[in-house]
């Protein structure tokens, strides 16, 4: 799938991205409840935009995403819309979540992002291992977690 090349009216374009992000104070309780709603509205956000997603995961306390991004849209605006929408979505469908988190601030500023060049296959398996690292580094913590909102 690396070398696949997409194409609109006289262009063939791979634009591949990887990006990261966070929820506001990296709360963890948010994926653990809400995960597969949260992967339902990213993938139709994403199907609206045409923007496909080759990998994702969405992690404890960030969300993965290994995307094509087509020319037209630049990743600024992309991102932009995609948290936007989602966490006005997320509070749409959980209305509990507004009380938690005030003034409908679901994701934290900013993103990462970095282009895929033809080393595709390396974030691929990067993502896919991101989780086993994440409970393989909890197994070796003694660190306990609480509820950030139960003081």
């Amino acid at each position: 799938m690396a070398k696949k090349a997409n194409d609109l009216a006289h262009t063939k374009w791979m634009c591949k991205y990887h990006i990261v992000f966070t929820p506001k104070y990296r709360r963890k309780i948010i994926f653990n409840q809400y995960k597969e709603d949260l992967r339902d509205i990213i993938k139709q956000l994403c199907s609206y935009k045409g923007v496909e997603i080759i990998e994702g995961y969405i992690m404890p306390d960030h969300v993965h995403l290994l995307v094509s991004i087509p020319p037209k849209l630049s990743v600024s605006s992309f991102m932009g819309y995609l948290k936007g929408k989602s966490a006005l979505m997320m509070f749409d469908r959980h209305a509990n979540l507004k009380y938690k988190f005030g003034n409908r601030h679901f994701w934290s500023e900013g993103y990462y992002v970095s282009t895929v060049g033809l080393n595709e296959a390396t974030i691929r398996k990067y993502i896919e291992e991101q989780e086993k690292h994440d409970i393989m580094m909890d197994k070796l913590s003694v660190k306990e977690y609480q509820d950030p909102f139960k003081g």
